[in-house]
């Protein structure tokens, strides 16, 4: 019985190790990368706040949907 019980733990030391080994290979994984600030802006029409590039900018206001743009400012 203890000899499987240290076959087994050997087992992970190794499989542990070549993991380590992969990695260190590997390119960076994707989560490291950087991630960017961007403004945030609020709907003119109902005051919903949204990153400025998901914005719709008319008349020199944001809106968050075209039906909001076209109702206008409240």
């Amino acid at each position: 019985m203890f000899k499987i019980l240290l076959l087994i733990a050997i087992g992970f030391v190794v499989l542990a190790l070549f993991r380590a080994y992969q990695r260190s290979l590997g390119p960076p994984r994707a989560h490291t990368q950087e991630h960017t600030v961007e403004d945030m802006v609020k709907c003119a029409h109902c005051g919903v706040n949204l990153p400025r590039s998901e914005a719709i900018y008319s008349g020199g206001h944001f809106f968050c949907t075209p039906e909001h743009r076209q109702l206008g400012k409240k």
